[in-house]
């Protein structure tokens, strides 16, 4: 009995260390993406917004939307004498910046407000990834260019713009460390030639798992030309995989159960053999098959039960330790410690998982108990 209650608790533990970790993970991912994306951004089929200042004022006072900024995107080349590497650049307002993404909280050096001109060079952000590749520091100059310039006589010529390192920011994934760079809005236009025109506007909502609500609400509020998007579809591909990984864990692991199931139906069965004595007294004494078929299925249930208990108290235990105990090499893996994330739902589906498979695994074991022929086993008696 105490290999079945133990099988049963190695596996209710397992599947709730594994589960804690993914949720962890997802947590973690998406604290990163939108620590330095918008809840949803507008944006218009036309390409450039002309009339962006009026559609600020509609949207920044929609329900559930806690602030809303614009911001100019664009593909560019930042180069520092032979080293160069493709990035996004995106200009921003830093005052309404900080309202509408977290990005203020990862920078390491520098501070995003001394994006301001000075001696004519416009300042810029960089993630960290970034400035080691290029080998710049908060302070350094370095060169945007853009494929995309002016027609001369020898054909397209390459726009070149230089900017001053102001701060440098790390959010500890790599695609957004090395590959975005961000300025004040009005030199993005200037280097993109959009006059007075944005890419879109990106909003900030209450509630991050309503933002599909919010955009909906915007896209009737605007109509055409315009049309939303939410950090739920922006990164659908990521989060759907992630989804699916976790639940491939939980059925995978729920097979360590069902072999533990099969240690309780093992136990039960050494059982009835065992007390077949036992059983045709009860028997000749009155008692029902049903009778006799519930006190097996109460006893298989009780080592379920029981090796659940101990699988939550030490998945609790063994989670708590990953999370505040066990440190890792951020330089490695861009995390100071293993996130665990412990969420009640995962504890209720494993446990009713567990129980439900341990008393499904007594009901065979108890049939057999419940039609043992009483003649048999006191003939001899």
């Amino acid at each position: 009995m105490v290999i079945s209650v133990g099988g049963v608790a190695v596996g209710v533990m397992a599947l709730l260390v594994v589960l804690s970790v993914m949720s962890g993970f997802h947590l973690d991912l998406q604290r990163k993406i939108l620590g330095v994306n918008p809840h949803v951004i507008v944006m218009s089929l036309k390409g450039e917004m002309t009339d962006y200042k009026d559609v600020l004022e509609k949207v920044k006072d929609k329900k559930d939307v806690v602030s809303a900024s614009p911001f100019v995107l664009g593909q560019v080349m930042v180069s520092v004498g032979k080293r160069a590497h493709g990035v996004v650049l995106r200009g921003i307002d830093p005052s309404l910046e900080v309202k509408t993404t977290e990005i203020a909280k990862y920078i390491k050096d520098g501070v995003l407000d001394d994006l301001k001109s000075k001696d004519g060079i416009h300042g810029i952000v960089l993630g960290k990834e970034l400035a080691s590749n290029l080998g710049v520091l908060v302070g350094d100059t370095i060169n945007v260019v853009s494929p995309v310039g002016e027609i001369g006589p020898l054909g397209m010529l390459p726009k070149v713009k230089q900017f001053r390192v102001a701060a440098i920011f790390e959010v500890g994934m790599f695609e957004y460390d090395s590959n975005l760079v961000m300025t004040e809005i009005p030199p993005a236009q200037e280097f993109f030639g959009l006059d007075d025109t944005i890419t879109g506007i990106q909003l900030k909502v209450k509630d991050i798992y309503a933002a599909k609500t919010v955009r909906e609400n915007v896209q009737k509020t605007l109509g055409f030309p315009y049309y939303g998007r939410d950090w739920m579809q922006m990164n659908k591909n990521l989060l759907s995989a992630l989804k699916l990984e976790k639940l491939a864990m939980f059925v995978i692991l729920v097979l360590i159960i069902l072999v533990a199931s099969f240690n309780i139906i093992g136990t039960l069965m050494m059982n009835v053999i065992e007390k077949s004595r036992e059983i045709a007294i009860l028997k000749a004494m009155g008692a029902t098959s049903r009778g006799i078929m519930t006190i097996f299925m109460l006893q298989g249930l009780s080592i379920g039960l029981a090796g659940t208990v101990i699988g939550i108290v030490g998945g609790f235990v063994i989670g708590y330790s990953f999370n505040n105990v066990i440190k890792l090499p951020p330089e490695v893996y861009y995390l100071s410690h293993l996130p665990i994330k412990m969420k009640l739902i995962d504890f209720i589906s494993v446990s009713l998982s567990a129980i439900t498979i341990s008393f499904l695994a007594t009901i065979y074991p108890a049939w057999q108990a419940a039609r043992l022929n009483p003649v048999e086993p006191l003939r001899y008696e």
